[in-house]
């Protein structure tokens, strides 16, 4: 049989192992590309390249060796310079190389948006030195959130409550990074009532909007998420508005992960993904269409359904504390008993091949027919606690 397409995946994540899934259910040939062998997205394609991203020779050779029909991202860390180059002699890159080289690093989105696009956002400013972070610090003032410009999963990001926490926020932040560039956003800690991330699909017909998904973050990375997040029609109207202005202003098909802070009616913009986002797996049970689904979707050209969420839904991670390689998950019977008739139980095993202090190795999914996304939320957080993993060394 001839692929509907062939795509070259440019990370092999979980999410990139759900998006191959959902591609190769509708006909596509998937190669899984990553800096180690085994990666989950690896394990379900067609085939696998090992090289790092940052590499431009190997990643053009990558390409040129499979004549892909759509290159798509999944990292921050890529040379970017390189998917305009291969765009201008004619690839498809998702969403375009333009968007991939401002999202791939926080200080280019944040100029778009606050600068070009006059979305409203934190006070910030960017630092290359440790003294340059401590006058941007002086200027702003306290509590203090320094995150590097491209990273992933908050790693590298803190919170700094005096002018004492500078050097260990710059040192993290310099451990945390991706990348080669040494540069930090650092921003005013942001009042907020709670945080959302519309998933925004821009396609052929123009831009269609999950229900918001409302998140808790730890280290900067996200925990749980759950679905629909309440919000008011005033402030969910001002969230759509800024996430069409700015996924208009890459261009582009694909889904885009918007992330924004709340504070009653007031929504602030505070960061974009131009792909499937960690908070969004909660639609691999709240939606009839995952963010994946939609994401390979748009990238084909095929219609984009109206999206509905039937019922409370939420998800919650299962992190590793400790390096190990040979290890176990247990507890999967357990963990996905229903707590209730009127709850439904999921789960997702990345099939990461080593752990890492913090690195997330599964999640649990709930859906609670007639409930609240608390309800969602103490079912998949108690699914959660009952896998467990088994360390071997």
């Amino acid at each position: 049989m001839t692929p509907t397409a062939t795509i070259l995946l440019l990370g092999s994540g979980e999410l990139g192992r759900e998006f191959v899934i959902s591609a190769k259910r509708l006909g596509c040939r998937v190669i899984a590309c990553d800096s180690y062998e085994g990666a989950p997205a690896m394990q379900v394609a067609d085939a696998f390249e090992v090289f790092s991203m940052l590499d431009g020779d190997a990643l053009r050779g990558a390409i040129e060796k499979h004549r892909p029909d759509h290159i798509v991202p999944e990292v921050e860390a890529i040379r970017t310079e390189i998917l305009a180059e291969v765009e201008a002699d004619g690839y498809h890159v998702v969403p375009s190389a333009r968007a991939a080289q401002l999202t791939m690093n926080r200080d280019a989105i944040r100029d778009l948006a606050a600068s070009e696009l006059a979305l409203t956002t934190s006070t910030f400013e960017y630092a290359e030195t440790r003294e340059q972070l401590h006058a941007a610090a002086a200027r702003i003032g306290f509590p203090l959130v320094v995150k590097p410009v491209m990273s992933s999963s908050g790693k590298g990001q803190s919170t700094v409550k005096d002018a004492d926490g500078i050097d260990a926020a710059w040192d993290y932040a310099a451990a945390g990074m991706r990348g080669d560039r040494l540069r930090v956003i650092a921003e005013a800690f942001i009042d907020f009532d709670y945080e959302i991330t519309l998933l925004t699909v821009r396609h052929q017909d123009g831009v269609t909007f999950c229900p918001p998904i409302g998140h808790r973050q730890e280290r900067g990375d996200y925990r749980e998420s759950w679905q629909p997040a309440a919000m008011s029609k005033a402030a969910l109207a001002s969230a759509q508005d800024m996430a069409t202005k700015v996924v208009d202003a890459l261009g582009g098909h694909g889904i885009f992960g918007v992330e924004f802070f709340v504070k009653g009616d007031t929504v602030i913009f505070s960061e974009l993904s131009p792909r499937p986002h960690d908070t969004g797996m909660v639609t691999l049970i709240s939606q009839s269409l995952s963010e994946f689904d939609l994401h390979a979707r748009a990238i084909l050209g095929l219609p984009i359904p109206k999206i509905t969420v039937p019922d409370a839904s939420a998800s919650a991670v299962l992190l590793a504390d400790r390096d190990a390689g040979d290890f176990a998950i247990s507890g999967l019977a357990d963990a996905l008993i229903p707590p209730s008739p009127a709850t439904a139980i999921d789960a997702r095993i990345f099939g990461k091949p080593v752990t890492r202090p913090y690195r997330r190795m599964g999640v649990t999914l709930a859906r609670v027919a007639d409930g609240t996304t608390d309800d969602a939320r103490a079912a998949a957080v108690a699914a959660a606690a009952r896998l467990t993993i088994d360390y071997r060394d």
